[in-house]
């Protein structure tokens, strides 16, 4: 997926005043992902080089917009994208208020009680084992997963259905308006 595949969650934020900013993190030059071995070792150098053009571009827009606040940054990322956000997530950087990933599937979702996330999941694909939280986990971090009957991975994007689409925006937007969303799904 490109990083402009992603209009509908673009949309609805923008609708709510949040900034929204779509990163390109594969450019011609890199080299293709791995597809093979351990995932989290061979991946590892293509999230952090994407955690590095976050860290630029929050630093970079933050003084380009004053006006908006970038010590309260939200992460979304789906599948590659997901596992990007939840490396830097999972680092000491404290402007880094919320994830929300749609069906990342290798990097393990940052155990932190200062982050609250939330994993959207497809039906289609498995997460790797230890990458999504415990229920236990979720509880005590004030984080959820929520898991969406017959969502496939590569729908979660503007090219899948529109019931879909809308199932999306509305867990994440509830997620961001409402503190407590995670505890009524515990």
């Amino acid at each position: 997926m490109q990083h402009t595949d992603y209009s509908f969650i673009a949309n609805a934020l923008n609708k709510k005043d949040y900034l929204v900013i779509a990163v390109a993190h594969e450019l011609p030059e890199d080299p293709p992902l791995s597809r093979t071995g351990n995932l989290l070792d061979t991946r590892m150098e293509n999230w952090q080089r994407g955690a590095q053009t976050l860290i630029f571009l929050r630093n970079y827009f933050a003084k380009q917009m004053p006006n908006y606040d970038f010590n309260d940054v939200t992460l979304v990322g789906h599948s590659n994208g997901g596992d990007i956000s939840a490396l830097l997530a999972d680092t000491e950087y404290s402007w880094i208020k919320h994830l929300i990933t749609l069906d990342h599937r290798r990097y393990p979702l940052p155990r932190s009680h200062n982050l609250k996330s939330l994993s959207l999941r497809a039906t289609d694909y498995p997460a790797d084992p230890g990458v999504l939280l415990t229920r236990s986990e979720r509880k005590s971090l004030g984080s959820c997963s929520i898991t969406i009957e017959d969502a496939k991975h590569n729908d979660m994007s503007d090219y899948g259905e529109d019931w879909l689409k809308k199932r999306i925006v509305k867990e994440l937007l509830g997620f961001l308006q409402n503190e407590r969303f995670c505890e009524s799904l515990h």
